[in-house]
């Protein structure tokens, strides 16, 4: 958001209209109508003000993605959120390749090395072989994965 929005916002949210901003910052009306429309910014004493005034830090007032406009998003809500989303998407990631992985040497194992896809066959206490659960596991961690990443993407 712009110095122009932000001031914009401020002074709508705590009710001022232009002039009254204007009084208390000791500045004309038509500053704070070139301020809001993006057309001036204020002296570096005005910024001052502006920012003891309605209690913001002048990082907030100034820059375009700042801490501030987190924290205020956070206060909402809005940023665990997003971090949410982030932490689904990178467990959907971190489940789906690692399924895949495990796909691809059980695979390599199973051509190359035979004894042993037969000794994990004989070694299940399950009516499916060794090699079977093993695959029906990689299945489910890619499907599960898939899941994950389709129902963060479908958030955004």
């Amino acid at each position: 958001m712009a110095f122009s929005e932000k001031i914009y916002e401020l002074r709508k949210k705590s009710g001022l209209s232009q002039e009254q901003l204007a009084e208390q910052l000791s500045v004309s009306r038509q500053a704070i109508s070139k301020w809001e429309s993006g057309q001036s910014v204020p002296e570096s004493e005005k910024l001052l003000a502006i920012s003891n005034y309605f209690n913001v830090s002048l990082d907030f007032l100034m820059k375009e993605d700042n801490p501030a406009q987190d924290s205020l998003n956070a206060k909402k809500g809005g940023y665990h959120i997003q971090k949410g989303n982030r932490d689904k998407w990178m467990l959907g990631m971190i489940t789906c390749i690692g399924g895949i992985v495990c796909l691809i040497i059980w695979g390599i194992i199973s051509i190359f090395i035979p004894s042993t896809s037969n000794q994990m066959k004989e070694s299940s206490m399950i009516s499916i072989d060794g090699n079977g659960i093993f695959l029906i596991v990689c299945v489910i961690a890619i499907i599960v994965g898939a899941v994950l990443l389709l129902k963060n993407t479908s958030n955004k």
